[in-house]
């Protein structure tokens, strides 16, 4: 089952660029049962898989912005580590049930900004300098959560920067493959992940990265993503309702 779901996952993730852990991190809770650190760390280490896989594709097709990265990466950093933090005092402070409701709002704000997407160029000039401050606080949901890097992430650089549709995909791709690299890395070395679930999802999430990309000529992403973002904010709102019970 863990296999098929990730490759469920990464082929929505190839066809609609919603994030891995906004998607990730409500079924392992949800349907694998896993506990909210674990969840955290097996979706962060899970999203750098996927990445990988599809990073090369940008890099050769020269759709990411270096300049722009590094600004990102400048906030988003910090943030992540930020965000590390706090997840692991919530955890060793045994607040599960504020940890799982934290994690549902976060997947709902996630799940919600993922249906609007400015066009390019929303803002008649490039203000990417401000892109370290607006990267921090999605640093800090992505290592909290893992989620928030593709979703947010990509509303932020269509808004501040003046880079065409590919380049903002390739850019922001990165961007979470830099984050999710280093948090997963972190939560793996700390032990809060599930190793059995995280290789049966990679198994699965390989093919499905590969694929994904390739069959968006013939799936419809518009309805897909806003069907999927609605189902994932009644995730967020489920795991929200646990952690009230």
């Amino acid at each position: 089952m863990l296999i098929a779901l990730g490759f469920l996952i990464s082929l929505v993730i190839g066809m609609t660029g919603i994030g891995g852990g906004t998607i990730t991190v409500p079924v392992l809770m949800l349907f694998v049962h896993l506990a909210p650190d674990k969840t955290v760390g097996t979706a962060l280490a899970f999203a750098a898989v996927v990445k990988l896989v599809a990073a090369p594709m940008f890099l050769v097709r020269k759709q990411v912005n270096f300049r722009v990265l590094g600004l990102a990466i400048a906030g988003g950093l910090p943030g992540l580590l930020v965000g590390l933090y706090l997840l692991h005092r919530l955890v060793n402070s045994n607040q599960n049930s504020l940890l799982t409701g934290l994690l549902g709002i976060l997947i709902v704000g996630s799940a919600l900004a993922s249906l609007k997407r400015p066009g390019v160029g929303a803002g008649a000039r490039d203000r990417s300098h401000w892109l370290p401050w607006l990267m921090l606080p999605i640093g800090v949901e992505t290592g909290f959560s893992s989620a928030g890097a593709g979703a947010i992430g990509t509303v932020a650089l269509l808004k501040f920067t003046l880079l065409a549709p590919a380049q903002v995909i390739g850019t922001n791709v990165m961007f979470g493959l830099a984050l999710s690299l280093i948090g997963g890395g972190l939560q793996m070395n700390a032990g809060a992940y599930d190793a059995g679930v995280l290789t049966q999802l990679v198994i699965g999430g390989v093919f499905g990265a590969l694929i994904g990309p390739n069959v968006t000529a013939w799936v419809p992403a518009k309805p897909l993503r806003v069907g999927l973002c609605l189902w994932l904010a009644s995730m967020g709102s489920l795991l929200c309702w646990r952690a009230a019970l």
